[in-house]
C-alpha cells in the first residue's frame, strides 16, 4: 500500500474533468455550462452510459465512488431509487451538490459526501450498484478499494470498475520512449511521472499523485470474491503518422477492444 490520501485530497481538489471544461470555453458553473460540457465529455466516451446502465442504476440503490466533475453523478442521481456519492476531496463533492441544485426539478434524493474509497462509512452491504470510474488505480490500495466495493454491496449487486489497462497501446508505445529518453538524459522528472501525467493533470501541468495499472489476468485475480466478472476494454488515443491524423474514433468499437486504454470491469456479487 501506497499512503497517498492527503496527496489525492489536494491534487483531486481541481475535479477532473476542469481541463476538458476549460478546454471548451467553461470558466463558470451554470446549468447551460454543464450540459455543454456533459454533451462533450459522454461523446467522447460514447460506451460509457450502457456500460452504467447494463450494470443497473435505474430504481436501484446506487453508489458512485469518485465524482469528477459529476456527470455520472448526475445522470445516476436522476435514475437511481437512492443515491450516495464519496470523493477524497472537497471542491468534486461541492461540484456535484450544486449540479443536483441547478437541475430542473433540483434533485434532493443524492446525499454526497467526502471520504476514502479504502474506509467507505457505509455498512456492509448498503448497496445493489457500486460505480466508479477512474479512481481506484489512484488510491495506492488497488486491492483494498476492490474489497471496500464488495463489502458494501449486497448480495447479488453489480459493481461496474474502470481501471488503466496496462498492456494498452498508449504503454506499448510510449513507455519504452520515455525509458530511452531517461537514458538518454533527455527527460525532464522520473518516467513514472512523465507517464502519470499522460493519463491525469491537473491545469498547472502536475501528474497525479499515483497511479497504478492492470493487466486483465491481475483485475480477474482482483475481482476473484465475486461471482461473475466481465472485463472490457475501451478507449483510444489520436495518433498522427507523418502528417497525417489518426482519429481515435476510428478505433473505438475495433482496436480499443484489445489494446484500449482501460479496463472495464463489470462484476457481479
Amino acid at each position: 500500500m501506497v499512503d497517498v490520501t492527503g496527496a489525492n485530497a489536494e491534487f483531486w481538489n481541481e475535479p477532473c474533468g476542469t481541463v476538458l471544461a476549460r478546454s471548451i470555453g467553461i470558466e463558470e458553473i451554470t446549468a447551460d455550462a454543464l450540459r455543454r460540457y456533459d454533451a462533450t465529455y459522454l461523446g467522447y466516451y460514447p460506451y460509457l452510459i450502457p456500460l452504467v446502465e447494463r450494470a443497473g442504476v435505474t430504481g436501484a440503490a446506487v453508489l458512485e465512488i469518485g465524482l469528477g466533475f459529476g456527470t455520472l453523478g448526475q445522470y445516476i442521481a436522476q435514475r437511481a431509487k437512492v443515491y450516495h456519492g464519496i470523493d477524497i476531496a472537497e471542491e468534486p463533492v461541492g461540484l456535484l451538490q450544486q449540479r443536483l441544485a441547478l437541475i430542473d426539478p433540483p434533485c434532493h434524493t443524492g446525499v454526497v459526501r467526502q471520504g476514502s474509497a479504502l474506509d467507505l462509512p457505509y455498512p456492509a452491504e448498503s448497496f445493489d450498484t457500486v460505480v466508479t470510474i477512474g479512481t481506484l488505480h489512484h488510491t495506492g490500495d488497488l486491492a483494498r478499494g476492490v474489497s471496500e466495493l464488495h463489502r458494501v454491496l449486497r448480495p447479488g449487486g453489480r459493481a461496474l470498475v474502470m481501471v488503466y489497462n496496462r498492456d494498452s497501446f498508449r504503454r506499448i508505445v510510449r513507455l519504452p520512449r520515455l525509458r530511452v529518453a531517461a537514458m538518454l538524459g533527455r527527460l525532464d522528472g522520473p518516467v513514472d511521472q512523465r507517464l502519470r501525467g499522460m493519463y491525469d493533470r491537473r491545469s498547472d501541468g502536475r501528474a497525479a499523485p499515483h497511479t497504478d495499472f492492470t493487466s486483465l489476468g491481475e483485475a480477474r485475480r482482483l475481482f476473484g470474491a465475486f461471482a461473475d466478472v466481465r472485463i472490457e476494454r475501451h478507449n483510444f488515443d489520436d495518433y498522427r503518422i507523418g502528417p497525417l491524423p489518426v482519429r481515435r474514433e476510428w478505433f473505438l468499437g475495433s482496436l480499443d477492444r484489445l489494446l484500449g486504454l482501460d479496463l472495464y470491469i463489470t462484476a457481479a456479487k
